[in-house]
Formats: C-alpha cells, sequence, structure tokens
C-alpha cells in the first residue's frame, strides 16, 4: 500500500510540477509523448465537431451540426517563448452545417492546455451562432 501512495505521489509531482517553472517544458512533451497539432488535424476537428453538438444539443438548440471543413489554414503562430508560456496556433476556415449554410469558423489550439497538461486544448467560434457573445464580437478572441 506503501509503494502504491508513492507512486501516485511521484506521477501527481511528475504531472504538476513542471508547470510551476518558467523554462520547462509540459510532461508528455518531456516523455516525447506530444506532437502539436495542425489546423487541419482529424483529431482537431473531431474536437470542433464532437463540442458543436453537445452546445447545439445544450445552448443552441438549433438541431444542427457540422457536416464538413473546408479552406483551412493557419492565420497566425505564437511560438512558446520566455515570456509567451503557451504555444499557440490560430487556425481559419469554412464549415458546411447541416442547415444547408456555409459559416465562418475560427479556432485555436494550444499547446500543452489539455486535461492536467497533457494533449492540446482547442477553443473555436462560428461566426453568427455566437449569440452570448462568449469570444467577443465576431469571434475576436479566437481569431
Amino acid at each position: 500500500m506503501l509503494r502504491t501512495f508513492a507512486l501516485r505521489i511521484a506521477i501527481a509531482a511528475a504531472i504538476a510540477l513542471p508547470g510551476l517553472f518558467a523554462g520547462a517544458v509540459a510532461p508528455a512533451q518531456a516523455f516525447g509523448l506530444h506532437a502539436f497539432k495542425s489546423c487541419d488535424s482529424p483529431a482537431v476537428l473531431r474536437t470542433i465537431t464532437h463540442r458543436f453538438g453537445i452546445a447545439d444539443r445544450n445552448v443552441l438548440h438549433m438541431g444542427i451540426a457540422i457536416e464538413d471543413y473546408f479552406n483551412i489554414h493557419q492565420n497566425r503562430y505564437t511560438p512558446r517563448t520566455d515570456t509567451e508560456f503557451i504555444e499557440r496556433r490560430y487556425c481559419h476556415g469554412q464549415v458546411a452545417m447541416s442547415d444547408g449554410h456555409t459559416r465562418t469558423i475560427w479556432y485555436l489550439i494550444e499547446s500543452g492546455q489539455g486535461f492536467a497538461g497533457i494533449g492540446d486544448n482547442v477553443e473555436f467560434c462560428i461566426s453568427g451562432l455566437d449569440s452570448w457573445h462568449i469570444y467577443g464580437a465576431n469571434c475576436r478572441s479566437v481569431r
């Protein structure tokens, strides 16, 4: 039992401590497990599609879904530096929706910002569907 407890403490420390130091790399990067995803990565697009489905069911109540992505490209890239601790990729494109409309999508991918600092986080905004302006006017904060 003591060995199990010590192992849990060691794993928790390995996950938590690197983020406390400015020059440290994220735990997943330290073990060679992380590759920063591109804008057109299937995993990123699946995440957006899944999370939009949840948002539509629970907030929008419009009964629409994302059917396809096209014209996906990177707007800008912010590398990790001494003053900017999170590597970010800002992306833009078009989405074909199940209601027949084509809308503009803006999203950003944040490296090492997934659960417990492992994996990436994706934030997205579809123009015209952010009625509460969560991401500012015209999706400004994810541009």
